[in-house]
Formats: structure tokens, sequence, C-alpha cells
């Protein structure tokens, strides 16, 4: 199946980075959101985001205009339906994915493929409760999607190999690369990153070492690019505690328990750098460990 035209649902930063590298591989992109403000944000971003690219050298300004224009938003979900693949990228939540699908429904093309990025949640269990379980996969984006290489790709039991085929394609036309998951609780990356991420927060939470100390034993006594503190941080603490949530749940595994650390973070509203207060405090010019 050649696609031509790609809606995302959700204008935040997945969702904007989503549209970005889509619009730049030529694909015409619709986002939409229920969100007018997120809208309205999201083509300003992805440009300044393009224009981090041209001021590198990486792209061309006929390329940014280009790839903009091949963008547009709207705020009623039945304009995505005559696309040839949409991308939920709403937050990771079931029942309001489930309620996304629910009311995209009746306005798809019988041969649109109906995808989730998802990072965490069953594509089984979404693929069931739509009316094309045998064209719904999980389209596993990393963030930042621009910058990231990988795209996990996780069928589910009814997933047809045509739709498998047809994405994988996709992600090689993207210039990126893709790995292919099966559809167990948080996938690979996630099934991986998140526990270690848990562990650093159990790490604080017992006084083993402080957010400092611990983020500079895992960048240089492993070689991470980033401590897991701050990588928590980069990601969204209600995100974390969600993967995590579904691992515990999904596994009835103890060593998959949330940090109680962590579900107090998220509590207070300490989400991270979107909050601008996590394991780090944003406020000021340089970030300051809050523990």
């Amino acid at each position: 199946m050649d696609i031509q035209t790609v809606g995302v649902i959700g204008a935040g930063q997945m969702g904007n980075g989503i549209a970005h590298v889509f619009a730049l591989a030529g694909y015409d992109v619709v986002i939409n959101d229920v969100s007018i403000e997120n809208l309205e944000a999201s083509k300003q971003i992805i440009e300044a985001n393009i224009g981090r690219q041209v001021a590198k050298g990486k792209l061309t300004e006929a390329e940014q205009k280009a790839a903009l224009d091949r963008i547009r938003t709207t705020s009623d979900i039945a304009d995505l339906g005559p696309c040839d693949l949409v991308i939920e990228a709403a937050t990771e939540n079931e029942a309001i994915k489930h309620k996304i699908f629910e009311t995209i429904a009746p306005h798809l093309a019988p041969h649109t493929i109906l995808t989730s990025n998802t990072s965490s949640i069953s594509i089984t269990r979404l693929a069931a409760a739509t009316d094309r379980p045998e064209k719904f996969m999980g389209f596993h984006f990393m963030n930042p999607v621009p910058v990231m290489q990988l795209v996990e790709l996780i069928r589910g039991i009814a997933t047809d190999d045509e739709t498998y085929q047809t994405l994988k394609a996709v992600v090689a036309k993207l210039g990126k690369t893709s790995a292919s998951a099966e559809d167990f609780p948080a996938f690979i990356v996630n099934r991986i990153l998140m526990p270690m991420i848990n562990e650093a927060v159990y790490t604080l939470y017992e006084g083993v070492g402080t957010v400092e100390s611990i983020d500079t034993s895992l960048k240089l006594g492993a070689n991470h690019p980033m401590g897991p503190l701050e990588l928590a941080d980069f990601i969204g603490l209600d995100t974390c505690l969600a993967i995590m949530n579904v691992l515990h749940e999904g596994l009835a595994d103890t060593k998959y328990r949330p940090c109680p650390l962590l579900v107090k973070y998220v509590e207070a509203g300490w989400l991270g750098r979107k909050t601008k207060r996590g394991f780090y405090d944003y406020r000021g010019e340089t970030p300051v460990p809050t523990r």
C-alpha cells in the first residue's frame, strides 16, 4: 500500500515531532488536537525545530518551506478520515485512546491504517476496540522524534502482514530504523529503560545517593548521555509512572512496583521539564536538584 497522506492525533511534543519528520519525508500531514491553542502553537514549534536543522546546514530553506507547506491543522477529527495512515499520539491513557478511536471510526476510509504511538499499552487490546484490528499496529516513535533513529513496530494478534510491511517501508522512507517488538507490556525499549529509571528513583528514595550523584554515576560510570533522573524529567514523570503501572499490572511482578517517591512527585504535579520542576528545578538559568 502506498502511503501519501498522514493524520496525527495530538499536537503535543510527540505529535509535533511525528508531523515534523513525515512532512520532511514528503508526506502530506494533518494534525488534530482538541486544544486550539496546541494547534496554533504546533506549526510554530515545528517551524522553529526545522529552522534549527537549516541553521546547522542539514536542510535548505526551500526544504523547510516545502515541509511546512505540507502540514495543516484541524480541530475536527473527521478531517483525518481520508488519510492513508492515522497515528494517535495522545496522552498515555488507555481510556482516552479508546475514546479517540471510537470518535474517528465512522470517518475512516476502508483502506486507512490506524496506529498508536503508545509506549506501553497492549496493541491487541486497543485494536480489538476498533473496526479494523487487522489494519491496526503500534507505531512507537522515540522522543525527540526528529533526533531519535528508532521506531518500534508492534503487531497485535490480528494485525495482517500487509499492514506490517507497509509501516516498515514507511519507517525506511523516514530515514529511521525499525525494530519489531511482540505485544507485551512496554515492548522493548521501555521494558528495559523504565525499570532502570524506577530503580534510580528507589536509589534516591533509600538515600543511597543524591540526584546529582546518581546522574553523575550513570553518565560517567555507564557512559549514558543523560542520567536516569535527568532523563525521567525529560520524558515526564507522569509518563514514567504510567508505564511502570502498565508493567506492574500487566506482568504481576513486584520488581515493577513504582517507587513511592515517583508517585509522590507526580501527585505534587512535579512532572519534570514540562512543569519546570521534577527531580530538578528548571525555573532558573541552571537546573538545580530538588533532593
